[in-house]
């Protein structure tokens, strides 16, 4: 039996929280597939779970930058690497007992990956593995399928105080 996860909301830990469940999975033998999108594949988390033995994580090609400074060709030609991303992992879940689509509900607000497609795809996959999806307001569609969701809200950050992204803890 598998259940839907999405961890949400405005503070720290969506990814490391998705982390965290995909290193526990795999240390009891579950096979685990992890993905991200928007970022670039040097967090030093993939760094990490490469070096797990049961883990496959998939980096999405090339980069797009941030959504806001992006013409409307360049938006389109994301959308077309986005879904042709999620369509990759989503075949090669057919061989794994977790899949970690982290950013995922971020590319279905902005339009990258259809949210009809994403719903499709935990429907037809919830009975057989876990589906773990992070990211800032996730669509209520997908809370409504989800099993567990977990909010994790900003109380404070040192980003508010203009100290940037440190490797190793936000990246």
């Amino acid at each position: 039996m598998g259940l839907v996860h999405i961890y949400c909301g405005e503070g720290k830990g969506k990814t490391t929280a998705s982390v965290g469940l995909a290193v526990r999975a795999a240390g009891s033998g579950m096979k685990v597939v992890f993905t991200q999108f928007f970022k670039t594949g040097i967090s030093s988390e993939i760094k990490s779970m490469e070096n797990i033995n049961n883990i496959t994580c998939v980096v999405m090609e090339g980069s797009f930058g941030r959504i806001a400074r992006m013409t409307e060709e360049q938006k389109n030609m994301a959308k077309t690497a986005f879904t042709e991303h999620f369509d990759k992992v989503a075949a090669m879940a057919k061989d794994y007992d977790m899949v970690v689509f982290d950013e995922l509900n971020s590319a279905v607000n902005h339009g990258m990956v259809d949210l009809e497609k994403v719903i499709c795809f935990i429907k037809s996959n919830r009975e057989n593995k876990e589906i773990i999806l992070t990211g800032r307001n996730p669509k209520p569609e997908l809370t409504e399928l989800a099993d567990y969701v977990s909010e994790i809200k900003k109380i404070k950050h040192p980003f508010d105080n203009g100290i940037k992204a440190r490797k190793g803890i936000e990246f």
